[in-house]
């Protein structure tokens, strides 16, 4: 059985902002709910130290209705948006599994530096996708970029007060309702544990490897 059926993606779909959330919230956030605690588990195994989930709630929001959401995936009680964290989340075209940094995040510029040192992420699988702005669907495929196309995105994220590094896979909305619950699981663990290794950089958790 798929873990995500076309119902999903045609929340993002729903006209006005009281009908596309009760909508969300029917279909999708339950999802989110059980994802976030599969995976907190999953991150606290992995890196010794205790992630909590924090699903989306939209709460901001009084006109426009979401275009995308998700859970996210941080070592803090009360928030994520100030640190590097992982997602798993939904737009009406793809299912995305990312490792994020953005706007809000302190030290951004450091870790831009640890990121533009190594090669860490040109080893990275050629289909993960990479962007520069968490508000838009759009991603370059790693594929396409080269490194000087992936340094001026970490000389954004170093240097311009709303640069954002969003690096991670999508898996297309045909893809996903297409894919086993079992499938669509190893895919995301794939993904964080190829990510995970930027997170340590990001963090200076790890030596760099030099390019």
């Amino acid at each position: 059985m798929a873990y995500w059926n076309q119902q999903d993606f045609e929340v993002f779909e729903t006209p006005g902002l009281e009908r596309r959330m009760e909508a969300l919230i029917a279909h999708v956030r339950p999802k989110f709910e059980e994802l976030g605690k599969d995976y907190s588990s999953f991150f606290s195994g992995k890196t010794g130290e205790e992630f909590y989930p924090h699903v989306a709630k939209h709460m901001r929001r009084t006109v426009n209705p979401p275009n995308d959401s998700w859970v996210a995936f941080a070592p803090h009680k009360r928030g994520y948006k100030a640190v590097p964290h992982f997602q798993i989340g939904l737009w009406n075209s793809h299912v995305f599994v990312i490792l994020a940094v953005i706007y809000e995040a302190s030290g951004k510029s450091a870790m831009a530096e640890r990121l533009l040192a190594s090669n860490a992420l040109e080893a990275l699988p050629k289909d993960f996708m990479l962007s520069g702005d968490h508000m838009k669907p759009e991603a370059s495929d790693l594929d396409e970029l080269s490194s000087d196309g992936i340094d001026r995105l970490l000389v954004r994220l170093r240097d311009v007060k709303k640069g954002e590094l969003v690096i991670g896979r999508h898996i297309t909305r045909e893809e996903a309702v297409q894919m086993s619950t079992e499938e669509f699981h190893a895919a995301v663990e794939d993904t964080f544990s190829q990510l995970l290794p930027i997170y340590d950089i990001l963090l200076n958790k790890t030596k760099v490897p030099q390019r």
